[in-house]
């Protein structure tokens, strides 16, 4: 697991995985068991929790995001592995095609470039001021940066933004980079889905409150106070992956079980946020949404 043991979001998660694998028929403690590790956005938790998932010898892992699946492909490469909140599997080497996967890998994808491009779009159209655009990452938690960040900046031109990435590590950086982008006027920020970020979300949801920065990102962001999302349901993936569990366990190979997409997409938007940052939605967008939080 990506996030911290005790968040909330993490919970959901854990749960909706457990209850989904219970209506295949698997229970834990009595026919099946879960040994959990939870690497909080950090790049060498990652790595540890990978090695010592491995050392289990477990029938197969559920690797949840980007970095899990990387620290776990430099250990054994027999173990079946399901990846959930997966980024570009194919241009990454983890499987040879989503049709055929190939190998010990398969799963399900989370971010793709386009919709990196509508959530610009979106951000543009809840808050029409908007001339500048901070992107905000942990390089060494999202490898994958450069894929959505590229997408970004070659949409941004379209819309009349310009981009800024902004690397951060830790909470003071966070706070930096927020405040920096703050400095001019007509700024926004997009906080990509990275397991730091996630991790950090309060910090950022705090910081770009406090300078008036209206913020899109995953769908946990307006839940906790930013202003707009537009993505798919992370919890309800893991529940998904559970499908593939059970095949695995039940003798399937993961070579055959095509890698999946999100098939729904979701605008969640904090009407509450909007009107703190002087911001009028449009009402097309209102309508549109499927979560308005007041």
């Amino acid at each position: 697991m990506f996030g911290p043991e005790n968040d909330p979001f993490t919970q959901a998660i854990v749960t909706s995985f457990a209850q989904a694998l219970k209506r295949f028929g698997w229970v834990e403690g009595k026919n099946i068991g879960i040994d959990y590790r939870f690497a909080a956005g950090d790049p060498a938790l990652f790595n540890t929790y990978a090695a010592e998932l491995v050392g289990l010898s477990p029938d197969a892992i559920l690797a949840s995001t980007t970095p899990a699946v990387e620290a776990l492909r430099h250990q054994k490469r027999t173990i079946p592995i399901v990846f959930v909140l997966g980024v570009d599997p194919v241009g990454r080497g983890w499987v040879q095609s989503l049709a055929r996967p190939g190998g010990n890998l398969t799963g399900f994808i989370s971010w793709d470039a386009s919709l990196m491009g509508k959530w610009l779009q979106l951000l543009k159209e809840a808050a029409l001021g908007v001339t500048r655009v901070g992107v905000i990452f942990n390089p060494d938690t999202a490898p994958f940066a450069p894929f959505l960040s590229g997408a970004i900046k070659d949409a941004a031109p379209s819309f009349g933004i310009t981009v800024k990435l902004a690397q951060v590590h830790d909470d003071a950086e966070i706070e930096e980079a927020i405040a920096a982008l703050a400095q001019e006027p007509a700024g926004g920020l997009i906080s990509l889905p990275d397991s730091f970020n996630t991790t950090h979300r309060d910090v950022i949801i705090a910081a770009a409150t406090r300078q008036k920065l209206p913020l899109i990102g995953p769908i946990e962001v307006p839940r906790a106070g930013g202003l707009m999302s537009y993505t798919f349901d992370p919890v309800n993936q893991h529940a998904e992956a559970a499908s593939y569990i059970d095949r695995i366990l039940k003798g399937a190979s993961p070579a055959d079980l095509p890698v999946q997409q999100p098939t729904k997409y979701s605008l969640i938007i904090n009407l509450k946020t909007a009107k703190a940052l002087g911001l009028t939605v449009p009402p097309s967008m209102l309508d549109l949404a499927d979560e308005v939080i007041e």
